[in-house]
């Protein structure tokens, strides 16, 4: 390329992020008096990066890993777990964008970092501000969030970046081919990607990325450890909901209108099946209360388990005195869906009738409970794919379909046995992206 090119390009580079720091300054200057309000609650200051923990002086950079919300901190795990066994004597940060992600990661990884804070706004006083505190030496990003100013911004410092454990949907996928130029621009600063799958990868191809950084590793998701519940833990979880000798269909990460939808199915299946009960989780911890009355309008038994092992108020006690009245409970806390899903007959994964892309099927495939999902599984579309193939997984279109899978489910306790075995034996059978992704990131770590 002639140097008057070069130098076009270059310059044509740090015009749209000084344009992009100035759009993001602007919009901070029109919105601060709502701003200033919102630093007041505590849930948000960590938006404006005002509750950054206390950073110990370190001599090494430390190892900067980032997840957006709920199912990218659960991505994490395996990684952040290997990272720990691997370099023993390097702290890892882990940063969380979302409230509800934020408290995923408190309560199942204090013992796997040294820190975990919220991640701030793209704004650049903030930015630094997180990157002067933390002083990493590589940055780690989980499947998706990119901020241009948060990536610019490590790369002028010298902190190397690299995106794990990707995945793009055909709709991002269709972006990415639009506005090429754009993001040729955002993703130029990355050292690698580490895809998810071939179909990744194509569609990074598609966004001008250079082919030469890109590598498909698989889904680091397979590795995590699950662990199934001791017959202790077992046998108190069975007592808390009544389920001794009950079938009992978890519906676990819900989304608007899959509630409803679970709930008809259910008020069907247990005309025939008396001994049916329901575990719903919706994914949206706002919602806990929204899906309780819709149980509630539909005419169903439900309860709340929080309120299962709540002490002292007088509902509560009529509660488990009556509880055998219940035949839905609703998980209305975080963290303990992989449990719940142990204890599971059949399993359904939300998101899935409702377009929202889907959810993670390796939960409940992992405890041998065969996995029904509907169509919209384009966030997991290789690993729904596999699993069908496998035999360990089944998809419906609609509530119809939905009722009659149950229904055949149910009946035949030899065919959901052998569902299960194979649902497990995906899981089993997929594993090892975890090697192949700390072998591109290794390298990187021993040289910051």
């Amino acid at each position: 390329m002639p140097e008057q090119e070069i130098f076009k390009t270059i310059n044509c580079k740090q015009q749209m992020i000084i344009f992009y720091h100035f759009l993001t300054t602007l919009i901070l200057v029109i919105f601060f008096p709502v701003i200033y309000l919102l630093k007041q609650k505590d849930n948000l200051r960590g938006l404006f990066a005002l509750n950054l923990p206390y950073f110990r002086n370190c001599k090494t950079a430390r190892i900067w890993v980032h997840a957006l919300s709920v199912g990218e901190v659960l991505s994490a795990i395996p990684l952040l777990e290997s990272l720990k066994c691997k370099y023993p004597s390097r702290e890892i940060v882990l940063s969380v964008k979302t409230i509800t992600g934020l408290e995923i990661a408190k309560n199942q990884l204090k013992t796997k970092v040294d820190y975990i804070v919220q991640m701030p706004l793209d704004f650049w006083w903030f930015i630094r501000k997180v990157i002067k505190n933390i002083n990493p030496g590589i940055f780690l990003l989980i499947e998706t969030d990119i901020w241009p100013g948060l990536i610019t911004t490590l790369r002028k410092l010298g902190v190397k970046t690299i995106l794990v454990n990707g995945r793009i949907s055909p709709k991002t996928g269709q972006a990415y081919k639009r506005w090429k130029s754009l993001i040729k621009w955002v993703f130029e600063p990355f050292q690698l990607f580490l895809m998810q799958t071939n179909i990744d990868k194509y569609r990074m191809i598609n966004g001008g990325i250079l082919p030469e950084k890109l590598k498909v590793t698989g889904n680091i998701k397979f590795d995590k450890k699950w662990k199934n519940l001791e017959n202790k833990d077992r046998d108190k979880l069975i007592r808390l909901f009544n389920l001794r000798n009950k079938k009992i269909w978890v519906a676990g990460s819900t989304h608007y209108p899959e509630e409803k939808i679970i709930f008809q199915v259910f008020i069907e299946l247990i005309k025939e099946f008396s001994d049916l009960s329901l575990i719903i989780c919706p994914r949206e911890q706002s919602r806990f209360n929204e899906v309780f009355y819709i149980a509630g309008e539909l005419g169903l038994n439900i309860a709340k388990k929080t309120e299962l092992v709540r002490v002292g108020d007088f509902n509560t006690k009529n509660i488990q005195a009556d509880k055998h009245k219940y035949n839905v409970f609703l998980l209305d806390t975080l963290g303990e869906l992989a449990q719940v899903y142990d204890l599971a007959h059949i399993a359904f994964v939300g998101g899935s009738i409702a377009p929202r892309g889907g959810h993670n099927l390796l939960e409940p495939g992992f405890f041998g409970v065969p996995v029904v999902f509907g169509p919209y599984m384009y966030n997991f579309s290789d690993m729904a794919k596999k699993i069908i193939e496998y035999g360990g997984g089944r998809k419906v279109k609609d509530k119809s379909e939905l009722f009659h899978v149950m229904l055949e489910l149910l009946r035949q306790e030899g065919e959901r046995q052998k569902m299960g075995k194979m649902a497990k034996e995906f899981v089993l059978q997929n594993q090892g992206a975890l090697n192949k992704v700390m072998k591109f990131i290794e390298p990187f770590i021993d040289r910051c």
